[in-house]
């Protein structure tokens, strides 16, 4: 991927590294964070974050090899560059006992199947959906934000034992869900560091 970084972005990050070490962190994990800390102009993503280089390096594998991107809403796909994602929203329907949020998780898993990454900043309820698919993941970000839901889906999926970038308080939202999934977007694959 040949991606032109602006001057801006460059002192952005020169900042973010001289306000917190981020040497420590291995090379996906440190990515994500950073990418997150700097969407939300937030250092507490540092130690509020949760998630595993092991899982992010497949991850990496799945989405540069063409695994779909799924997103609860049209705002986190929006912020999704340079990949189309699949946001089965405007499609579905509210009932009783399912949001809409919800149904728009199960039509997308219809279209996409087993493997997709899914990418959720929005609504606690489609995270909470997908955990009951069999979806089979090749990673969740949980973010969705709020005082409603949001903290218990995300322990509902570290809890789940699928592969995730979540984090423990309600902080979250559509922004920093889309910049978990640029980090390992943009980070280089084997085939382009030796380039």
């Amino acid at each position: 991927m040949n991606r032109v970084v602006h001057p801006i972005e460059v002192e952005s990050y020169r900042r973010l590294r001289a306000r917190l070490d981020t040497s420590h962190f291995p090379p996906l994990t440190r990515a994500v964070v950073e990418r997150v800390i700097h969407s939300a102009a937030d250092l507490d993503y540092a130690t509020d974050l949760v998630l595993d280089e092991a899982d992010l390096e497949k991850a990496h594998a799945a989405l540069h090899a063409g695994a779909p991107v799924v997103v609860d809403v049209e705002m986190v796909g929006a912020g999704i560059t340079q990949r189309e994602t699949v946001c089965r929203l405007r499609d579905a329907e509210s009932g009783p006992g399912l949001t809409r949020s919800a149904h728009a998780i199960r039509l997308a898993y219809e279209q996409v199947g087993p493997g997709a990454l899914w990418v959720i900043g929005n609504a606690p309820t489609a995270l909470e959906e997908l955990l009951t698919l069999d979806a089979d993941p090749a990673l969740v970000v949980g973010l969705p934000v709020g005082f409603v839901g949001a903290v218990e889906s995300k322990a509902a999926l570290r809890e789940s034992g699928l592969p995730a970038v979540s984090n423990v308080s309600e902080k979250g939202g559509s922004a920093v869900a889309a910049a978990a999934l640029n980090a390992l977007l943009y980070h280089p694959t084997s085939a382009e560091e030796k380039l």
